[in-house]
């Protein structure tokens, strides 16, 4: 039978078997998800844990029977095979394991790791069917969203709805009895903290995720993490647009807000490159990390060594400032490896300095471009982070130096003092890793860490803070106003008053939030010191991480203000401002001027 009479022969069944293929793909993925949870969470006799994986290796099976089938029904066969090359190769993976395993009694994958020297335990293997099935069922949920008209919402009620749902998942996750070493679980309160912390990338912990966490809580706290990082959203619409034929306008407006492009345009086109971008940085930082681990850092075996590199990766990059030391970076095998301290500072930068202005500086085609003009400068948004950026990092570096150098660094060289000064000046700017004793700064450096935290990354990066840009822009307008000039210019362009307008009411919400929620700090724990609890609030709103060590003795209420403060920090003041009021009937009238002294 040719191509043409096979199309014809199955073009009447086409929307039936479309239909039945999609509702057994939906159903399925939910099921084999609850399977996992109920693998890596809670079963804990063998033989159950053999039927639960057998189960999921039987619907991965249908999985593949259906990739086949849609194939079959793609009447333009291999368009399709292009379009979705991605969850090709994963079905080819689940086909050729399944084939060897059950049909010729070799597990595969478990060979070709284990030839590799590399021991690939259960969990690992629970690893990659649970990312599958989650980057699966996700896409799934779009597909359904798209067709869900009675249910508006606006993109950035969307936003941060997609953190909210992240967070309980999260918790959730965390308070299965095998995510923890502790026979009693974790309570609610300090899951809630731990979930909301990962998913805003603070890195503020009750808990030492390195010995509390079991394994599979371990790579929980690594997912939640990346996609907060990059915000579940994008993620969502990425795999949305790589598995299928991709995503309406309404999920494009959304990444609009989220990345804060230019454009509608640049948006959708920024959205496949900031996915590749951010796996490319954190496959080579975690190669680094793994390359600068020293031979004093000893680790279990190389499974081990590797997940620790590509965690600290990870949560470098997107600023998270989570680590599996007890100490952080500051714990004794690592603290005095400098050269593992810069490869991680640059990951921070990385991470902070935005991808619009990432791309800007470093794709392929904007270097060409400046290449062939060489007087074509970088975007406005692009000199603006940079510039303010080299500024920051170097008053934090002098600054922290010189308060610090008879006191933290009192026992370092003049270059290992400089390291480390570098590293906290960076990891301020939302990070959140230490290399030195918080508990055991100077006032003063307290006050200039709230004072660069407060700043913060810039836009459309994975850090927090009220952003570089709208730290400038207020000193410009500052500067504009005190020179009685008309107009806002930064860089020989003029800024449209609306930005400064944005910028004032950024810098409003932020310090109205952090005053009040330190007021309440100070009522509910006030066995601490006002610095330590000014401290702990600008960390949390900034999602750094950086602590003088009392989160863990919190009281409830104190670690309920910390996770509304992280959480509205890693939305947005703004956008949970935008997405809480009402859009104006009109705006077409304007009353009367009148004069109001002022100062």
């Amino acid at each position: 039978m040719n191509t043409e009479a096979l199309n014809r022969a199955l073009y009447g069944s086409k929307l039936t078997a479309y239909k039945l293929m999609r509702g057994t793909t939906y159903s399925l993925s939910i099921l084999s998800i609850g399977l996992l949870i109920l693998a890596h969470g809670v079963v804990e006799d063998p033989k159950q844990l053999n039927i639960l994986f057998r189960s999921i290796d039987a619907i991965l099976a249908i999985f593949v029977i259906i990739y086949i089938l849609r194939i079959l029904y793609a009447f333009e066969r291999a368009k399709f095979l292009k379009r979705t090359w991605f969850e090709g190769v994963l079905m080819a993976i689940v086909f050729l394991n399944e084939l060897f395993t059950y049909g010729f009694g070799i597990p595969l994958i478990y060979d070709v790791f284990g030839s590799m020297g590399i021991p690939l335990s259960v969990e690992w293997y629970r690893v990659s069917v649970s990312l599958y099935m989650l980057v699966f069922l996700t896409v799934e949920l779009i597909q359904t969203r798209i067709h869900l008209k009675t249910l508006q919402l606006k993109p950035s009620v969307t936003f941060l709805l997609s953190f909210i749902v992240l967070i309980l998942l999260g918790t959730g996750l965390l308070m299965l009895p095998k995510m923890t070493t502790t026979t009693e679980g974790m309570k609610f309160i300090d899951a809630l903290f731990m979930a909301t912390s990962a998913s805003c990338v603070t890195g503020l912990a009750v808990v030492d995720p390195g010995t509390y966490f079991t394994f599979s809580g371990q790579v929980v706290l690594l997912l939640l993490i990346q996609m907060g990082g990059l915000g579940i959203l994008t993620f969502a619409t990425f795999f949305a647009s790589l598995m299928r034929q991709g995503v309406g306008v309404k999920q494009h407006v959304a990444m609009h807000e989220l990345l804060e492009s230019e454009s509608l345009f640049s948006a959708k086109g920024l959205l496949r490159k900031l996915i590749y971008l951010t796996l490319t940085i954190e496959s080579i930082g975690a190669v680094m990390i793994f390359m600068t681990w020293g031979n004093e850092v000893q680790f279990t075996d190389l499974g081990s060594k590797i997940f620790f590199s590509v965690f600290h990766a990870v949560s470098a990059f997107c600023n998270a400032g989570f680590s599996l030391f007890p100490e952080g970076l500051y714990t004794s095998p690592v603290r005095l490896s400098y050269t593992l301290h810069l490869v991680v500072a640059m990951l921070i930068i990385f991470g902070g300095l935005g991808f619009p202005a990432i791309i800007d500086i470093f794709s392929p085609v904007a270097m060409r471009a400046r290449m062939n003009a060489p007087w074509k400068n970088w975007k406005m948004l692009t000199r603006v982070v940079v510039y303010t950026s080299v500024v920051l990092l170097a008053v934090g570096t002098v600054g922290f130096f010189l308060l610090e150098y008879y006191n933290s660094l009192a026992k370092l060289t003049f270059a290992e003092a400089v390291i480390a000064s570098f590293f906290q000046s960076v990891t301020t700017r939302t990070a959140g890793f230490n290399t030195v004793d918080i508990s055991a700064l100077n006032a003063p450096t307290l006050i200039m860490f709230m004072f660069l935290m407060f700043i913060g990354a810039s836009p459309g990066s994975t850090g927090g803070g009220i952003k570089t840009t709208t730290f400038t822009v207020i000193l410009f307008a500052v500067a504009t106003t005190v020179r009685n000039k008309r107009n806002l210019e930064i860089g020989r362009r003029t800024i449209p008053h609306s930005v400064a307008y944005k910028a004032f009411t950024v810098f409003t919400f932020a310090a109205i939030f952090n005053i009040m929620f330190i007021f309440v700090l100070s009522i509910s724990d006030s066995q601490y010191d006002i610095i330590s609890l000014a401290f702990e609030q600008v960390s949390a709103f900034a999602t750094v991480g950086l602590s003088t060590g009392i989160t863990g003795g919190l009281s409830d209420v104190g670690k309920s203000i910390i996770i509304l403060s992280m959480y509205i920090g890693r939305v947005g003041s703004l956008t949970l401002a935008l997405a809480l009021s009402t859009r104006a009937a009109s705006t077409a009238y304007k009353y009367p001027d009148s004069h109001l002294p002022v100062g």
